[in-house]
Formats: structure tokens, C-alpha cells, sequence
């Protein structure tokens, strides 16, 4: 082709039709265009999957540890007398500060003695109106020994990725709670 028909080829046609079409079948861009259309989606099921992993992680990690508190105090080794809100607390973020920020804040715990097994069943979560934890009730009184105890401990859990907060949060300024619960039976021990 001669320069002078290459130049009229290039030229844009006056009345825009021709540039539909030249759009059309030009590829020269498609892969960029392709790529940013699949990197949008693929990155936000990446932070998706990360942030529930992370989350998980965390459950994971408070419900393990108030299995371990709840085995110290099942087995005396932790004795009633000794159990404070602050003790308790102190032992469950020792656990959790490989996730969550330093001293836990937000960290509720409830150890109550309770009669029977099914007093302790018809314990329930409540939330405030303001979607706050309502802690009337709570207290950190275990029992003695063959007495039926349970653990709850709560935590407000942040959600970190912008767009999974409508769907993860269930508390104020976006977080999620998470909770574990061990209920048991003490042994029998010296008080």
C-alpha cells in the first residue's frame, strides 16, 4: 500500500460510522481489557476468602481458648477462689493476641454456676438495641467442685474488607460476633 492510500486508510471518517467499526476489530487492546474485567472479580473473591479464613481463624482461636480455661477450672486447677473477670480475661487474650489487637478490647466473658444442665441451656444471646451485646447478667462466678458451670466469651470481631461488611457484620461499626460456649460439669476436687 502507498503512503498516500495508507494515510487516507487512517484517516477517520467524517461522519463516525467507521469508527464502530474500526473499534470492533481492532484487538490490539482486548487482553488489558479482558484482564481488568476478570482482575475485578478474582481479587474481590480473594479478599472475600481471606477475610472469612482470617475470621475463622480467630473463632478458632477463642473457642480453643475457652476450652483450656474451662478444662483449668473443670479440673481445679484453677480454683473458684482464684477466678477473677480479670484473671480470666487476661488467660483467653493471651490466646487471641496472635490475631487481635493488644489486650483484646471488646472482650466479654461470662462464667456462671448454674444448678442443673438445662438452666444453663436457657441462656441466651441478647442484643441491645443499638446492636451492642447486652451484658446484664454477666458475671465470672464459677462454681465448686461437681458443680455445672458454663463459659461464654464474646467478641466483637472487625471486618476489614470494605465490601464484605454489609454481608459479615452483625454488631455497630461494623463487626461481627464471635462467641464461644463450653458448658461442663466440674470434678471432684478439694475447694
Amino acid at each position: 500500500m502507498s503512503d498516500i492510500a495508507t494515510a487516507v486508510h487512517k484517516q477517520p471518517n467524517r461522519d463516525g460510522r467507521g469508527l464502530l467499526a474500526r473499534f470492533r476489530h481492532d484487538r490490539s487492546g482486548s487482553t488489558a481489557i479482558e484482564f481488568v474485567m476478570l482482575a475485578i472479580p478474582f481479587s474481590l473473591l480473594v479478599f472475600a476468602i481471606l477475610e472469612s479464613c482470617i475470621a475463622f481463624a480467630g473463632q478458632q482461636l477463642l473457642a480453643n481458648a475457652a476450652d483450656d480455661i474451662a478444662r483449668e477450672i473443670r479440673t481445679g486447677q484453677l480454683k473458684a477462689a482464684d477466678v477473677t473477670e480479670i484473671k480470666v480475661r487476661k488467660k483467653i487474650c493471651d490466646k487471641l493476641e496472635l490475631l487481635v489487637a493488644k489486650d483484646c478490647p471488646g472482650l466479654i466473658v461470662d462464667l456462671r454456676s448454674f444448678p442443673t444442665f438445662a438452666e444453663a441451656a436457657k441462656l441466651r444471646i441478647k442484643l441491645t438495641t443499638d446492636k451492642e451485646i447486652d451484658t446484664t447478667g454477666f458475671a465470672v462466678a464459677p462454681g465448686q467442685s461437681m458443680s455445672k458451670n458454663m463459659l461464654r466469651v464474646f467478641y466483637p470481631w472487625p471486618v476489614m474488607t470494605d465490601f464484605m461488611r454489609a454481608s459479615m457484620s452483625n454488631l455497630k461499626d461494623n463487626r461481627t460476633l464471635q462467641f464461644a460456649t463450653v458448658t461442663w460439669q466440674n470434678e471432684p476436687f478439694n475447694d
